[in-house]
C-alpha cells in the first residue's frame, strides 16, 4: 500500500521511512511517555516537559529555537497523549536537513531555563482553566475522575493546578532525562527521498544520542465504576450527559466488531443515537460516541448536551437505543458491514494521501507495537464479521456504565 522501510539504530531508536512522490516531507518523533506513565505525584509532568522542549537548548535560546522553527516555513506542532508525546514538522522537502537538525537539538539538548519554566507554568495553568470553562472538556475530565479509583485515566493529561504549580526545575529535568532516551524514541518520516538517504540523516543527527536505562512502569487497568454521578457548574446554558464503558480483555476481532457497532451507534451523522435523539425527538443538537482501543485505555463514551428539563427523557432514549441493540431489535444487516468497510477504506485512503496524517498514523502504530499495515488485515477480517459478532460485543460492552450528568448550579 505504501513504500516503507523499518530500521533500528544502534542506540535503540526505531525508525520507519516512507517514500512518497511529494514536494513536502513530514516527520514525527515520538517518546513512549504520557499520562499513563506518570506517578501520582507527577500528574501533568509529561505535558509540562512537552511545552519546555520549545524553550531552549544548549545551542539555541528560546528566541533562536522558535525563530529557526518558524524559518522552516512549514507547520510544527507537539502533543501529549495517554501513552506518548509526539513532536512533528511538515515542510518543503528542501528543508529536510535543517528540520532533522533542529528536532534532534530539541529532543537531545533541552535545558529548561528557569525563567521559561515560570512563564510556561502560567500558560499551562491558563490551559487547565480554559478546559474547565469548556463544558464538554470538563464533562469528560469529570467522568474519568469519578469512574476510576486507581487508573491513571482518573487524571487529565494536562495535570492538576496543584501539581503544575509545584513542579520544580529538577523534577522536570529528571523526568526528561529518564524518559527522553533513544531506546524510548520512535521516528516516522514520509518524504520523496530514498530510504537510505533518510536513514543516513537520522544517523547523522541522532546517532550520538546515548542509550539509557528504560524505567519500569506498571500501568493499572481498571473497569469503570457502575454508578450515576451529578455535578453542578455555574453559568452554563446546557446540561451534559456522558456514558462511559470500558472493555479490557477483548481480542482484535472483538474490537473490530466494536468499531462497526460504534460507527452505527453514534459515530456518524446517520447513527442510531443521532436519528433518535436529534432527528426524531429534537432533544439535542449534537450527540456522538468516542471509541479508544489504545493499549491500557479501552474506553467507549456517549456524549450529548441538552436542556436540563430534558435530561431524563434523553437518558431514557439513550437507554432504549442500547436496549434495542442488545435485544437485537435493531437490525445490523450486510449493508451495515459493507458500509463500515467503505468507511474504513475511505479513512485509509485519506491517511495515505496526506503526508502528515500518514506519518502520524505510522508513529502511533510503532509506539503501540502494531503493524503499520494492520488496516489491510482489518479490511480482510471485516469480511468475517457477522451481525452475531456485533450483538455479542454490544452485550459484552454496553453494560455497567458510568454516567455523569452536569447541571447548572441552582
Amino acid at each position: 500500500m505504501f513504500d516503507s522501510n523499518k530500521y533500528k539504530l544502534s542506540n535503540g531508536i526505531e525508525l520507519i521511512t516512507t517514500k512518497k512522490d511529494t514536494q513536502i516531507f513530514s516527520i514525527h518523533v515520538g517518546l513512549k511517555v504520557g499520562s499513563l506513565y506518570e506517578k501520582k505525584s507527577e500528574k501533568g509532568i509529561s505535558h509540562f516537559v512537552e511545552h519546555m522542549m520549545f524553550k531552549g537548548t544548549t545551542k539555541r535560546d528560546n528566541e533562536k529555537l522558535n525563530s529557526d522553527l518558524e524559518a522552516l516555513g512549514g507547520e510544527y506542532n507537539a502533543y501529549t497523549d495517554n501513552n506518548c508525546t509526539v513532536y512533528s514538522i511538515t515542510a518543503l522537502k528542501d528543508e529536510f536537513n535543517s528540520t532533522i537538525e533542529i528536532l534532534s537539538d530539541m529532543i537531545k539538548n533541552s535545558i529548561f531555563p528557569e525563567e521559561e519554566i515560570e512563564k510556561e507554568r502560567g500558560v499551562i495553568l491558563a490551559e487547565i482553566r480554559t478546559s474547565k470553562d469548556d463544558i464538554e472538556d470538563y464533562s469528560f475530565s469529570r467522568i474519568n475522575e469519578l469512574a476510576f479509583k486507581k487508573s491513571p485515566l482518573k487524571y487529565d493529561i494536562l495535570g492538576t493546578e496543584k501539581h503544575v504549580k509545584a513542579f520544580s526545575k529538577n523534577e522536570l529535568l529528571n523526568f526528561y532525562k529518564l524518559h527522553y532516551i533513544p531506546n524510548n524514541c520512535f521516528i516516522s518520516i514520509v518524504s520523496p527521498y530514498e530510504h537510505s538517504e533518510v536513514f543516513d540523516m537520522i544517523e547523522k543527527y541522532f546517532g550520538d544520542w546515548k542509550e539509557g536505562k528504560l524505567p519500569t512502569t506498571i500501568i493499572a487497568t481498571e473497569k469503570n465504576i457502575e454508578e450515576t454521578f451529578i455535578s453542578y457548574k455555574n453559568d452554563i446554558e446546557q446540561s451534559t450527559i456522558i456514558y462511559l464503558y470500558t472493555f479490557h480483555g477483548i481480542d482484535k476481532r472483538g474490537e473490530l466488531a466494536l468499531r462497526v457497532l460504534n460507527h452505527k451507534l453514534g459515530d456518524s451523522s446517520n447513527s442510531i443515537l443521532f436519528r433518535k435523539l436529534r432527528e426524531e425527538k429534537g432533544l439535542a443538537y449534537d450527540i456522538y460516541t468516542s471509541l479508544d482501543t489504545t493499549s491500557y485505555v479501552k474506553t467507549l463514551y456517549i456524549y450529548t448536551s441538552v436542556e436540563e428539563e430534558k435530561i431524563e427523557e434523553s437518558i431514557e432514549v439513550i437507554n432504549n437505543c442500547i436496549r434495542d441493540i442488545i435485544n437485537e431489535n435493531i437490525v445490523f444487516d450486510d449493508n451495515t458491514i459493507e458500509l463500515m468497510k467503505k468507511v474504513l477504506k475511505t479513512a485509509v485512503v485519506f491517511t495515505l494521501e496526506d503526508s502528515t496524517d500518514l506519518s502520524n498514523y505510522v508513529i502511533h502504530q510503532m509506539i503501540d507495537g502494531d503493524n503499520i499495515y494492520e488496516f489491510i488485515e482489518d479490511m480482510k477480517e471485516l469480511d468475517n464479521i457477522k451481525r452475531e459478532d456485533i450483538y455479542e460485543i454490544s452485550r459484552n460492552v454496553l453494560k455497567d456504565a458510568t454516567i455523569h450528568i452536569l447541571k447548572k448550579t441552582k
